[in-house]
């Protein structure tokens, strides 16, 4: 209303002020927050209607209620219906399949996801949101049956499986153990689809061994078969070496002034306790994960010549020799050997008697220069403390070709190789590679059996 002057009162403007202000309150507060809960549903598109899924619904202003519908072609089953009287900040729940999953005959499904959050907006009614999965149901496990396998490892050896395993919605497909790490071996499609094959290996440090092929689809169902294998243990040997001081002001000084780990650190059993264990564990790092590939493709076959790559070499130190050092009577560190040394002139040819590429070719470290080959089937072999490199990485190589020459770069008190057989990242006992009777028995009649049994399917 205007007064006698024309002019808005007073009264009115602070009406129109109070409006003003009490809007731009409602528009910007919290209390008021205009978002629509967010929800997710933790899943890949498929459902074996037995596992949980687990369901999370979330908003600024709190979770006042919410509701999940499972919609069939027999109708609609409501698994979660809650209202809350304290707004709860967030929900996290699990949709557990209908007591009816057993006898739904559905290829698909839906999962309606309806929640209401804690806000005043929309007269204090609150922000609404609904979502809509639709899940593809698999109930069915995947099949797996072994073909043929290796009768026996033995501690520190390898030994073959092969299987068949298929699905139509497959996720993935490995070999599990029960080692420290969970250690997972990778398989390798053979001779026909649906075909696996895979080397595996039993770790000279492990007390125990079993190995259980899974196959799971995307659905979250598996199937898994353990590989019957006859377990043969072996005692490794056991050497307590005294440390000199001799020993530490040569080659460990030596050594020290190489290593990053050691650079600033002048007590010269320290050195040796950070070569011996630090650097070591990182130079291992470094060939555990080359030698962990397994190739792709599908193989028919798998030759292994005996392997020997020293001529005249004498064997002066075993694999599997657990190391325990000690100074002035005082235990100080220890390690363990996992290869074969081979003393031999100096300087000498060594030779792959087998195929492969060349996956490292520089210096590692205590091993110092170190040539690995790739063998196929996630097989490998390394020749450590050369004194020169022949090949490259990435060359292939030929039986009989000289790849290096033996010399003591690195961890190396004399002129030798150290030869090494690693088996998907796991050092291996050498000698079952250096011995055709096994190769025969283990790997050639292995695929052999396997093959005719496939052919006959």
């Amino acid at each position: 209303m205007n007064n006698r002057n024309g002019k808005v009162s007073f009264g009115v403007l602070v009406i129109f002020g109070v409006i003003i202000a009490a809007s731009l309150y409602v528009y910007n507060s919290s209390v008021f927050e205009r978002d629509l809960p967010v929800i997710s549903l933790e899943n890949n598109g498929y459902w074996n209607l037995k596992t949980p899924m687990k369901v999370s619904i979330q908003d600024k202003s709190g979770i006042k209620a919410y509701k999940i519908i499972f919609k069939s072609q027999d109708g609609d089953i409501t698994l979660n219906d809650e209202k809350f009287i304290d707004i709860k900040t967030g929900v996290e729940t699990e949709i557990v399949p209908p007591r009816s999953a057993f006898s739904i005959k559905d290829e698909d499904v839906k999962i309606v996801i309806q929640a209401l959050d804690g806000s005043r907006w929309h007269f204090f009614q609150g922000n609404s949101a609904i979502k809509e999965f639709h899940l593809k149901i698999d109930k069915n496990r995947p099949r797996l049956s072994i073909i043929s396998n290796t009768y026996k490892i033995t501690k520190g050896g390898s030994a073959l499986v092969i299987f068949q395993a298929g699905d139509e919605n497959l996720k993935d497909i490995y070999i599990e153990t029960e080692f420290k790490d969970k250690k997972q071996f990778k398989v390798e499609p053979f001779y026909k689809e649906r075909y696996y094959i895979s080397l595996i290996a039993w770790p000279a440090t492990e007390a125990n061994f079993k190995a259980t092929i899974v196959v799971t689809d995307e659905a979250g169902n598996n199937a898994k078969s353990y590989i019957p294998l006859y377990l043969e243990d072996k005692n490794y040997k056991v050497s307590n070496i005294e440390i000199t001081d001799q020993f530490l002001k040569g080659k460990i000084a030596e050594l020290a002034e190489d290593f990053d780990e050691t650079q600033g650190v002048t007590d010269s059993l320290k050195q040796f306790k950070i070569i011996n264990e630090d650097v070591r564990l990182k130079n291992e790092e470094v060939i555990h994960k080359i030698t962990s590939e397994v190739p792709t493709e599908m193989i028919s076959d798998f030759k292994i010549n005996t392997m020997y790559p020293l001529k005249n070499g004498k064997v002066v130190a075993q694999y599997g020799d657990h190391r325990k050092y000690s100074y002035a009577g005082n235990p100080l560190s220890e390690s363990y050997h996992m290869g074969l040394d081979f003393a031999s002139n100096a300087q000498s040819e060594i030779k792959s008697q087998n195929d492969g590429e060349v996956v490292f070719a520089d210096f590692n470290g205590i091993y110092g220069n170190l040539p690995i080959l790739s063998h196929g089937l996630g097989l490998y072999t390394l020749y450590g403390h050369c004194s020169s490199l022949v090949v490259a990485k990435g060359d292939k190589v030929v039986p009989g070709q000289n790849i290096a020459n033996t010399g003591k770069t690195g961890y190396a008190m004399g002129d030798h190789l150290h030869f090494g057989v690693l088996v998907q990242g796991i050092e291996v006992r050498p000698q079952e590679w250096m011995d055709a009777h096994w190769i025969k028995l283990n790997i050639y009649d292995v695929i052999k059996s396997a093959k005719s049994t496939i052919d006959k399917s």
